[in-house]
């Protein structure tokens, strides 16, 4: 099942968001799980954005699975990824966790992933 909250933003600027852009675009072997739900504030709130990020990088949508939740936050791989809280975005390479964002950051999803796979992309090039 899709989320409606993953359908991108028409009005995000990709231009605004550059760095933001080209780190996502900088790992083509990621994989991005979202956990959310379309009656989540959180997720309408940060979703849309962040799928608008993950197009403007050029992310296919095979890389990308977007999990629908109950309001009882229910659902495929709950238990296995321990997501407590939606929206929960965990970024893998090759079936391993690198990064996980967590509704409570204090930068949208795109913004604060983008930081944090930079920080990583550093760190394996030093």
């Amino acid at each position: 099942m899709s989320l409606e909250t993953m359908r991108p933003n028409p009005t995000w600027d990709a231009a605004s968001h550059e760095e933001t852009v080209d780190a996502l675009a900088a790992r083509e072997n990621l994989t991005y799980t979202v956990w959310g739900g379309d009656w989540c504030k959180d997720c309408r709130a940060l979703l849309p954005d962040f799928a608008a990020a993950l197009e403007a990088a050029g992310v296919p949508d095979e890389r990308i699975e977007e999990i629908a939740v109950d309001q009882d936050k229910q659902g495929p791989g709950v238990e296995e990824y321990d997501v407590e809280y939606i929206p929960t975005i965990v970024v893998e390479d090759d079936g391993e966790e690198v990064i996980r964002f967590v509704e409570d950051e204090d930068v949208p999803p795109a913004v604060w992933l983008a930081r944090e796979l930079e920080g990583d992309l550093e760190t394996e090039t030093a």
